[in-house]
C-alpha cells in the first residue's frame, strides 16, 4: 500500500475529485485545506511573509499499489496548467493500516 499526497490549487479540486472516481480502485480521500508558498514565493521576498501564503488543498488517498500510477498520473495530469503553483504529488510506502471500526489490518483494512 502507497499514500499518494497530491497538493494543488483550490480551484482544481473538483476536476481532480471527478477524474479520480472514474479510476476502478479508487478507495476514497481525505482533504485538508492548507496554505503555503514555494521557491517562486521565496524568491518575492518584498512581499509581506502572510501574503506569499497560498490556499492550496492536500489530498490525502491510501491505495493498493495496482493503482498508485494510475492514480498519480490523473493528479498531475488534471491540475496541470503549466503555471507557477500548479502543485506537487507526494507518494510515501504505508507500513500499516488499521481500521478502527472492524480492527483489520493492512489491506482489510481498506
Amino acid at each position: 500500500m502507497q499514500i499518494i499526497i497530491p497538493v494543488m490549487r483550490s480551484a482544481m479540486l473538483g476536476k481532480v475529485t471527478n477524474a479520480l472516481e472514474e479510476i476502478d480502485g479508487f478507495p476514497g480521500l481525505t482533504l485538508t485545506a492548507v496554505r503555503g508558498f514555494g521557491r517562486r514565493q521565496i524568491a518575492l521576498k518584498r512581499i509581506s511573509r502572510w501574503k506569499r501564503l497560498l490556499a492550496k488543498v492536500r489530498l490525502e488517498i491510501v491505495v493498493h499499489d495496482e493503482v498508485v500510477k494510475q492514480i498519480v498520473y490523473t493528479a498531475v495530469r488534471v491540475p496541470h496548467t503549466d503555471n507557477h503553483g500548479d502543485g506537487k504529488v507526494f507518494v510515501w510506502p504505508v507500513e500499516q493500516a488499521v481500521s478502527i471500526r472492524t480492527g483489520k489490518t493492512d489491506e482489510e483494512a481498506s
